[in-house]
C-alpha cells in the first residue's frame, strides 16, 4: 500500500538526507549531503516545507517530491523540484503517483503553472514528465572547461579593473544584489532577489564552503561581478577537482565590452592558483544576453544538457 504524507519538519530531516543521497548520487555535480547541511538548508530565506511529500510503501520509506512555492514570486508559477524514487522501488509508478501528488498540491495553493526540468540522458524522468503533459520550454547547459592552460596574462583588458568583494562587508553585499538584480532583470524566471537571499548564497549555503566574487570596475563604476565556489567535498567524493562559476552579470548598457570575458578569465585563473583542474558553470541557452557564446568564445563546450519542462494547471 502507498501513502504519501507531508514532511514533518523536525523529524524526517534523515530521511530526506537518506533518499537524497541513494538517488542523486550519480550525478556528477551533486554530492552527498549530512545532516547538518540539511538543518542548514532550512534556515535559506528560500527554504519552504508547505509542498514536501515523503512517500512510503507498506510503512517503507520510497521516495519524495517537492511542490514548491516561492512566496516572493507574484505570478502563480510553482515549482516540481527534489524528486526521488529509491531504486528498490523503482519501476511500479511511485514517482508518477508522487508527481501528480505534487501538481495536486500547487493547484491548491493557487498556481497556474509548474516548472521542473530533467537532464537530458535521465531518459525515465524525461518519458515521466513528457507523460503527463509537461512540455519542453527551455534548454539549460552544463559547460566545463580544462584550466591546464589558462595563462596569468590571458584575458587582460587594460581597461577594466578587476577588484575583489569584501564577502563579509555589509556593503559589498548589497552592491552584488543590486548589480545581480540590474543584470538578471530581463531573465528567464527572474524575480528580484532579497538581501537576505544574496546573504546566505554568499555566507551562509553549506555547499560552497569556499567562495570568493569579484567586481568589475570601469570608468569608477562598478559594471559587473561575478562569484567564484569551490566545493572540496563534491570533488573529494567524486575524484575531482572542479571550481565553479556561480554567477556572472554584467550591465546591460555595458555588455560587449570585454566586461564578461575579463571576470571570467580572472575566475579561472583563481581558480587554477587553487590547484584546480577544471571551471564549470551552468547556462541558459536562450539567456537574452547571450551567455552561451561569450563561453564558447572563452573555451567552454558544453558537457550536459537540461530540459527546462512546464504543465499548464487550469
Amino acid at each position: 500500500m502507498l501513502k504519501i504524507r507531508p514532511f514533518v519538519q523536525g523529524s524526517d530531516e534523515e530521511i530526506y538526507v537518506r533518499i537524497f543521497n541513494v538517488s542523486f548520487g550519480d550525478y556528477e555535480d551533486i554530492r552527498d549531503m549530512t545532516l547538518d547541511e540539511m538543518l542548514k538548508m532550512e534556515k535559506s530565506p528560500m527554504f519552504s516545507a508547505d509542498g514536501l511529500f515523503i512517500a512510503e510503501q507498506d510503512g517503507k520509506t520510497a521516495g519524495m517530491v517537492d511542490a514548491y512555492v516561492d512566496k516572493q514570486r507574484g505570478d502563480q508559477k510553482g515549482f516540481i523540484q527534489s524528486l526521488a524514487v529509491l531504486p528498490e522501488f523503482g519501476r511500479n509508478g511511485i514517482g508518477r503517483k508522487l508527481v501528480v501528488k505534487a501538481v495536486e498540491s500547487l493547484k491548491q495553493r493557487g498556481m497556474k503553472v509548474a516548472d521542473t526540468w530533467a537532464q537530458s540522458d535521465r531518459e525515465g524522468c524525461v518519458s515521466l514528465f513528457e507523460s503527463l503533459g509537461f512540455k519542453v520550454i527551455r534548454v539549460t547547459s552544463l559547460m566545463e572547461r580544462s584550466l591546464a592552460h589558462v595563462t596569468i596574462d590571458g584575458g587582460v583588458n587594460e581597461q577594466i579593473l578587476i577588484r575583489k568583494a569584501q564577502l563579509r562587508d555589509e556593503n559589498e553585499i548589497l552592491l552584488l544584489n543590486k548589480l545581480d538584480n540590474e543584470a538578471f532583470k530581463e531573465h528567464f524566471n527572474y524575480r528580484p532577489r532579497t538581501i537576505d537571499e544574496t546573504k546566505y548564497s554568499l555566507l551562509e549555503t553549506p555547499w560552497w564552503k569556499e567562495q570568493q566574487a569579484w567586481f568589475a570596475i570601469l570608468d569608477n563604476e562598478p559594471v559587473g561581478y561575478v562569484v567564484v565556489g569551490i566545493d572540496a567535498d563534491l570533488n573529494k567524493m567524486k575524484n575531482v577537482r572542479y571550481g565553479w562559476i556561480l554567477d556572472i552579470g554584467v550591465l546591460k548598457p555595458m555588455r560587449r565590452r570585454g566586461i564578461g570575458s575579463s571576470l571570467l578569465w580572472h575566475s579561472m585563473k583563481w581558480l587554477k592558483c587553487r590547484g584546480l583542474d577544471n571551471a564549470l558553470l551552468y547556462v541558459d541557452d536562450m539567456n537574452p544576453a547571450g551567455a552561451i557564446r561569450l563561453y564558447e568564445e572563452v573555451g567552454f563546450e558544453v558537457s550536459k544538457k537540461n530540459f527546462i519542462y512546464q504543465l499548464r494547471l487550469t
